[in-house]
């Protein structure tokens, strides 16, 4: 076995890499970039280095600065992770090359499962079935429509090189082919520095199933059974779980047997997940999507429902060990789900959040698992992956696994970034789910009732209590001196007193991301204090949402509360008889709350700044970024005209592009963006001034 492993990864797979160094007694070695400095698993290793700058490319994409860290740090093998060059066959040669253990399959087997084109030839080869799609490799944008045109509407464009759902797009009108194809290349290109396509059926209401397989170099091959991950947004998984519920014996046989047939035809070794496609209708017809030839994210339900560590046996078969374990040892116990933690907000279609942890709370122990590499006071940035990390569970059955799951994630609490933790809550409880009528189109499909009807009254009411502060009783000021030679007015007191009459209200104004600013107003009453939250239009009435969370709440009512304890990191209100516990944290940037695992970035907002996101520059409707992240695309120049629905800019974030078109016909009027520019959310990019006639 090796006595030191460097992990060229970051976040929480190089926590979880390093936590079975850790106990196996293998000395760690960590990698950052100027972003990561002071990162959880740089903490957590037990030696760091630095690779370079932010960018990924001259940092954790660096093949050289990765082998110099492991030259001098003594390292005697590399394990690549997931994501960046876990899947990249000239890294795992050169680390051959360099006297280094890849700890994962050899390059040749990457190579050739890494080309989806290659790889659908050979395991057909093999027997396996396939996805009816486009032939050979390198296709020119023409070639992809006829293909496309042959197989017929609908299809799926998907990088060779990639995985992970990157830069893949389902494309169900041909008019938009050609469009979207040059979308799925950009992508392609950031992601995995290639941009060749293929295109295949798209199989409607299909579910995502895949094998989890282990190969060592003498020849053996077993699998671990399967992973269902049809829960999917952006074709991206959110949600797997295993053993899944459409699987009989029989079938789960076949497939396994099949997916060792695939990791076989290419001369597997180490851990390595076969992807399936199969029809919720037929399970018993499923075809090979792809060979993932790496760790998967989704490998914690897998070693829980088999009590298998699957880093320390892809450790063990790097090292030259035979497989401790036989196909008849393998038993599948139980059941266990994952959700992804990410920084997102589903409101806005999943695109990417940021900002910095304020306060951190991860469940742990027992039946849980969390797998994070998140800690507080670290940011959160757009140059990443947006995964932050992952809450596992397991249970003797399905039904009590998701119910574990939606109490972890209750218990989740991730302060200062937008997450996706209460949109997981929802999905776990919508009736498909319980049931397991899954598909990977059950997210978009009912996204609007996956989301929160708005935020309850208690949330903007514990926001303004915590803003106000400790409030003296109301009354005059005594007159003390501020400086030599001048005194505080004694009627300056901001604590609402008038004289001979009501209290005045104290004006608050918070502001979720992407929405109108809501005003909120508290005034003391004896020893509590009243507040009154208006809908964001500022009108002396709680909107509907409000209205129907708040107890007691009638249009234009006060509630009356008051702050009844609070500590670092809790706080306490009585809201009309009724209590209610937070988690919190307070920044110089406002107050942020967070409540039952769902997070709501209530800030300190100014009412007289101008709303980025919306118009209101002389009629012209300004566009704003959806996002932070980076400008890659600039189609438009200041006067040029265009038409409603035209795409003017892409901006890019954590590898997921978001394109900027006209709201209406007009006339670009204002351009403060080019590419390369970085960008936060809510940023004005440019103005459209519409044309005369549209704005009559």
């Amino acid at each position: 076995m090796f006595s030191t492993v460097l992990v060229a990864n970051r976040g929480e797979i190089a926590v979880r890499v390093i936590r079975t160094l850790r106990e196996l007694g293998i000395r760690s070695v960590a990698v950052f970039s100027d972003a990561d400095a002071d990162a959880r698993h740089v903490r957590e290793a037990d030696t760091a280095v630095r690779i370079g700058p932010a960018a990924a490319a001259e940092s954790y994409l660096s093949v050289e600065r990765l082998l110099d860290a492991a030259k001098r740090t003594g390292a005697e093998a590399v394990h690549p992770g997931y994501g960046f060059l876990a899947e990249n066959a000239a890294f795992a040669q050169a680390c051959t090359d360099a006297g280094l253990a890849f700890i994962g399959p050899p390059a040749s087997a990457i190579s050739l499962m890494g080309d989806k084109i290659r790889a659908k030839e050979t395991v057909k080869a093999a027997g396996v079935p396939v996805v009816p799609g486009s032939s050979g490799s390198g296709l020119t944008d023409a070639e992809l429509v006829a293909a496309a045109s042959e197989i017929g509407m609908p299809v799926l464009l998907k990088p060779s090189a990639g995985g992970g759902g990157k830069g893949m797009r389902l494309v169900r009108d041909e008019a938009v082919l050609a469009e979207e194809i040059a979308a799925a290349r950009r992508e392609a290109r950031s992601s995995f520095g290639d941009d060749t396509l293929l295109v295949e059926r798209w199989v409607d209401r299909p579910r995502h199933i895949e094998i989890q397989v282990l190969a060592d170099a003498h020849g053996n091959v077993v699998h671990l059974g399967e992973r269902e991950c049809s829960l999917q947004r952006r074709h991206q998984k959110v949600i797997e779980e295993a053993p899944s519920v459409l699987l009989d014996e029989k079938t789960r046989a076949a497939m396994g047997a099949a997916a060792v047939d695939a990791a076989r035809s290419c001369g597997y070794v180490g851990a390595g997940t076969v992807e399936f496609i199969v029809p919720g209708g037929d399970p018993s017809s499923y075809y090979f999507m792809e060979m993932n030839t790496r760790l998967q994210v989704e490998h914690p339900v897998t070693e829980l429902i088999t009590g298998l560590d699957l880093v320390e046996l892809q450790l063990r078969v790097a090292s030259g060990e035979a497989l401790p374990v036989t196909q008849d040892d393998i038993r599948l116990t139980g059941h266990a789900i994952e959700a992804r933690v990410c920084a997102e907000d589903p409101a806005r279609g999943f695109l990417p959040s940021g900002g910095t942890v304020l306060a951190l709370s991860e469940p742990s122990g027992g039946a849980v698992r969390t797998d994070s590499g998140l800690t507080a006071g670290v940011p959160v940035g757009s140059t990443y992956d947006p995964m932050l990390s992952k809450v596992i569970v397991h249970g003797p059955d399905r039904a009590t696994a998701l119910r574990l799951l939606r109490g972890a994630l209750a218990d989740t609490v991730i302060l200062g970034v937008q997450t996706n933790a209460g949109f997981l809550r929802r999905l776990l409880a919508h009736p498909d789910v319980v049931s397991g009528d899954l598909d990977t189109g059950l997210v978009e499909r009912d996204l609007s009732g996956l989301l929160p009807d708005g935020v309850p009254l208690e949330v903007y009411a514990t926001a303004a209590l915590l803003a106000q502060g400790p409030r003296a009783l109301p009354g005059p000021a005594p007159l003390t001196p501020a400086r030599p030679g001048g005194w505080v007015d004694p009627f300056g007191a901001a604590n609402g007193w008038r004289l001979g009459g009501t209290p005045a209200w104290t004006f608050h104004h918070f502001r979720l991301p992407g929405q109108e600013p809501v005003e909120v107003r508290t005034r003391p009453l004896g020893g509590d204090t009243e507040v009154l939250v208006s809908d964001p239009a500022g009108a002396d009435s709680a909107s509907p949402a409000i209205e129907a969370r708040g107890p007691g709440q009638g249009p234009g009512t006060p509630a009356r509360g008051r702050i009844v304890s609070r500590t670092s990191d809790t706080v306490t209100i009585e809201l009309d008889g009724v209590t209610h516990r937070f988690s919190h944290a307070t920044s110089p940037e406002g107050t942020w709350l967070g409540r039952d695992g769902d997070s709501w970035h209530v800030q300190l907002h100014d009412a007289v700044a101008a709303n980025l996101s919306g118009a209101g520059r002389g009629g012209a409707e300004t566009l704003a970024a959806p996002m932070p992240g980076t400008v890659t695309v600039v189609k438009v120049a200041v006067g040029d005209k265009v038409t409603a629905g035209q795409s003017l800019l892409v901006v890019e974030a954590m590898k997921m592009e978001h394109v900027i078109s006209a709201p209406h016909a007009g006339t670009v009027t204002e351009l403060d963006v080019s590419p390369g520019t970085t960008v936060a959310m809510d940023q004005v990019l440019a103005v459209v001034t519409p044309d005369e006639e549209e704005s009559a």
